[in-house]
């Protein structure tokens, strides 16, 4: 889940309502369907041209960072890793024509924002976007900049390895345990003839069909 700031409020513990125009360009989370997040920026691009918004919709982003990912061959790619998959930044004038002209992308969910509940409070209201606060826009692209290189891998239980760096080169072993948000796994490896369950970095090892 995205990391929001709290909705502002206003004296009376409202919320306060968007203005119908500003000219000011804001950074706004937008969520979007899974897997569709350059689909959607190319996507919302080429629309603002052709709705006549694209001096209002300025920047289009996803943070990403370096990955590596490793194949069954055990072959490394370059690759990319979404800091937030699943959603998109858009830098823009908020406006009725510039979020409709978002709301209405194909793949887009919403805006994230606070919800407007009606006055009866029975049924949902409309989500109102929030702009990102500096410290949090600050905060995300630093993250896709300085983030470490993670290393995925195509593994599950009871995969047999090949250890191909540290001390257990060459060994081969069983997986019993994937840790992807460490880039590291458990396998049992076979020393001095005794199973021996033993942590290695995904990029010691190569997979074996």
């Amino acid at each position: 889940m995205l990391d929001l700031p709290a909705p502002n409020e206003g004296e009376d513990g409202t919320l306060e309502s968007i203005p119908a125009r500003t000219s000011v360009a804001r950074w706004y989370a937008v969520q979007v369907a899974s897997s569709c997040e350059k689909k959607v920026k190319a996507t919302l691009e080429q629309r603002a041209m052709t709705l006549g918004v694209s001096t209002r919709i300025l920047e289009i982003e996803i943070p990403e960072t370096p990955a590596i990912k490793v194949k069954k061959d055990g072959s490394r790619q370059s690759t990319e890793e979404k800091v937030f998959p699943g959603y998109v930044l858009v830098r823009m004038v908020l406006d009725e024509d510039t979020m409709m002209a978002v709301r209405s992308t194909p793949n887009v969910i919403n805006f994230v924002g606070a919800e407007d509940r009606r006055a009866t409070g029975k049924a949902r209201g409309h989500i109102k976007p929030r702009p990102l606060s500096r410290q949090e826009v600050d905060r995300i692209f630093k993250r896709a900049a300085e983030k470490k290189t993670v290393v995925k891998v195509d593994l599950a239980e009871g995969d047999q390895i090949l250890v191909t760096a540290g001390p257990f080169k060459d060994f081969q072993g069983e997986v019993i345990e994937v840790s992807g948000e460490r880039s590291k796994l458990k396998a049992l490896l076979s020393i001095f003839g005794r199973e021996t369950p033993v942590e290695l970095e995904f990029s010691q090892i190569s997979k074996q069909n």
